[in-house]
């Protein structure tokens, strides 16, 4: 923002109500995370891998801060806004824990608030806030935010370009962003039910279920009553939860099984199907969760493309637009932008680094430049653009190489004459 115009927004903002729905009320388009008794989404695997890959995948690469010039956009020389990007965005809290609960807010909650503060004196960005779970109101019809925030000391009214509100999946309100858990409902507590059945299973050794009952009608005073059959029961579960395998039964009691074996309800294959469910809800391919063994190099190198251009890709853009929207002035928002440096995303992908930089030697890039993408200095005569003709110059390309003086023929026959 211009500096009047940040005088405007501090002196416009209000003091919120602290009212009890203000503290109380979570934030529109949230999903609870709860999805079971005692569950949350994030104890199921699956969920967990994708939130924790994607979240972390978004804090890993640094933010840079550019500026066009002759149609080209470089990074500019702006310490305190660096510092804030990439190293601490807020008070004892380093960039990439920061960056990893935007990522974290805005998949499982569907939004992520950042309240920029700016210094009174200065007016210049002092602070970037990530506002917690349940301490803002976002009012769509008048287009303001209430925030009652007391661990990060924010509170007030504020305008919609004085908060930088990063939005999920957004359906019928394009100004509310909705969380994947929203849709994920029904698959997470079917992951969550596996779970607990799992949990279940190995707890009582696989314990089967099943009614006792007198296979004749009661003929006499020998014959199971029905509290004799209630007691039978209990010693029969009582056995079978000890580990026995094989029990007598007294009498004429019959034991008729009515819980069906893991087999039978294709127990495992259900939890499988489970993952692959949760993949597609995120967009992560199945082998970015070990879910998928079965896949060779080339199927893994294609799913490490999807990853980065249908998953990664579009969650990284939508963080950079809506920093350039509320950090940068409108009229100069064609000369400045945010963009997160995606060549972090191959830093251990040496293989992968040289083969780029020689495509790039390739097309004109000089070593220099390539040198200085991998924080190497440079050497001499390394801003000589090359071609690919094995690498020569582009100002000796054209030039006709120097021809040497013609013998004349006759000069060793004279000689072999002088020798005779």
């Amino acid at each position: 923002m211009g500096f009047w115009q940040n005088i405007a927004s501090y002196f416009r903002r209000e003091t919120a109500t602290k009212s009890n729905e203000a503290s109380s009320a979570a934030r529109t388009g949230a999903t609870p995370l709860f999805v079971g008794v005692g569950q949350t989404a994030m104890n199921i695997a699956t969920v967990f891998r994708c939130v924790k890959l994607l979240s972390e995948s978004v804090a890993n690469l640094p933010l840079q801060y550019l500026k066009r010039k002759d149609g080209i956009f470089s990074e500019v020389d702006n310490a305190r806004l660096d510092y804030l990007l990439n190293v601490q965005p807020d008070y004892a809290v380093n960039a990439f824990d920061f960056w990893r609960q935007v990522g974290q807010e805005l998949l499982l909650d569907g939004n992520a608030y950042i309240v920029p503060v700016y210094n009174p004196a200065s007016m210049e960005l002092d602070r970037l806030a990530l506002c917690e779970r349940g301490t803002v109101i976002h009012d769509t019809i008048n287009d303001r935010y209430d925030v009652y925030d007391l661990n990060n000391g924010i509170s007030g009214r504020f305008a919609e370009d004085e908060i930088i509100h990063i939005k999920g999946l957004t359906m019928r309100n394009s100004k509310k962003g909705v969380s994947v858990l929203t849709y994920a409902r029904l698959t997470t507590g079917i992951a969550a039910t596996g779970d607990e059945e799992t949990r279940n299973r190995f707890a009582n050794g696989g314990n089967v279920r099943g009614i006792v009952s007198n296979d004749t009608s009661v003929r006499g005073f020998g014959e199971y009553q029905d509290k004799q059959l209630e007691k039978t029961a209990e010693n029969l579960d009582h056995r079978f939860q000890g580990g026995e395998r094989i029990v007598s039964l007294p009498g004429q009691v019959d034991f008729k099984q009515i819980s069906l074996s893991s087999t039978d309800m294709q127990f495992l294959e259900s939890r499988k199907f489970t993952v692959i469910e949760i993949c597609r809800f995120f967009s992560v391919p199945p082998t970015f969760v070990y879910a998928d063994t079965s896949n060779n190099y080339k199927t893994v190198e294609q799913a490490d493309i999807d990853f980065l251009s249908h998953t990664l890709n579009p969650l990284l853009r939508n963080i950079e637009i809506e920093l350039r929207r509320k950090l940068i002035a409108p009229a100069l928002c064609h000369k400045y932008k945010f963009k997160f440096d995606r060549r972090e995303l191959f830093a251990c992908d040496f293989n992968g680094m040289m083969k780029y930089g020689t495509s790039l030697l390739q097309i004109g890039t000089t070593v220099n430049e390539v040198r200085r993408m991998n924080n190497l200095a440079p050497v001499g005569g390394g801003d000589t653009v090359m071609v690919s003709a094995n690498l020569r110059g582009i100002n000796e390309i054209g030039v006709q190489p120097q021809q040497q003086p013609e013998v004349p023929e006759n000069k060793n026959n004279d000689n072999d004459d002088k020798k005779e």
